[in-house]
């Protein structure tokens, strides 16, 4: 803690003047037909309650002279790509409340049940678009199957490379398993398709949720190291 205290400290000394926010991240949720209504609520609420993990907030909150920008959407077929939360700078308690509220207030609608992984990246890196004044762009996401329709993947990795956007993954494993070595086997193939098609950028990575009741704690896992990683990074600048 002390050498986060530190590090802190020197990043607000060294922050430019009227920078525009120090990271884009951009949250894309799988809403597709294997997504069953309970386990919707448990993402949505998975979540509004890892932005508020005393961690993952206190993150969030670290530079008020250059704040983290957050964007939600979830994603289902190819043209089924809905915004839940537009760019808000989570400037305060009261803002990451808000952006809070707003998902727990989330209705699923209806949607094409295909899983259209490719037309979900392009709606990622079309919000990032946006963002370019931003010290870095990351884009999450989370998927519980390998794409089945649309663009491919492969597609829009190449331009996120070009754009200079990372590419995250969070990859949901099925709970109903009958044995657990076959719960693993499937969970390695997710993991494998989204490692080869999905992310990209120097510090990439992939979280893994065990099913959907795991999904808020792998999500703090995945918003700690995306947002302290920028975090150490600026400050070994």
């Amino acid at each position: 803690m002390v050498r986060l205290a530190a590090l802190l400290l020197a990043l607000f000394a060294a922050a430019p003047a009227g920078a525009a926010c120090r990271q884009a991240l951009a949250l894309g949720l799988d809403v597709s037909g294997s997504v069953d209504s309970f386990e919707y609520r448990l993402q949505i609420e998975g979540l509004a309650n890892a932005l508020g993990h005393p961690d993952v907030q206190a993150a969030l909150l670290a530079m008020p002279s250059a704040p983290v920008s957050l964007a939600v959407y979830e994603w289902s077929g190819p043209e089924d790509q809905r915004l839940l939360q537009d760019w808000i700078a989570v400037t305060d308690e009261q803002v990451l409340e808000q952006i809070r509220a707003r998902l727990r207030g989330t209705i699923r609608g209806p949607g094409d049940p295909s899983t259209a992984l490719g037309a979900a990246m392009q709606q990622g890196l079309a919000l990032l678009a946006q963002k370019d004044a931003c010290w870095k762009r990351t884009l999450d996401i989370s998927g519980d199957g390998k794409s089945n329709t649309g663009r491919h993947p492969r597609e829009f990795k190449p331009l996120a490379e070009q754009a200079a956007i990372t590419i995250n993954g969070l990859v949901i494993g099925t709970e109903t398993m009958n044995a657990a070595d076959q719960r693993q086997l499937e969970i390695a193939d997710l993991w494998a398709f989204y490692k080869v098609y999905v992310i990209t950028g120097p510090d990439a990575f992939i979280e893994t949720a065990i099913g959907f009741q795991d999904f808020e704690n792998a999500m703090v896992r995945k918003l700690k190291r995306e947002l302290e990683g920028q975090l150490f990074s600026q400050a070994a600048q």
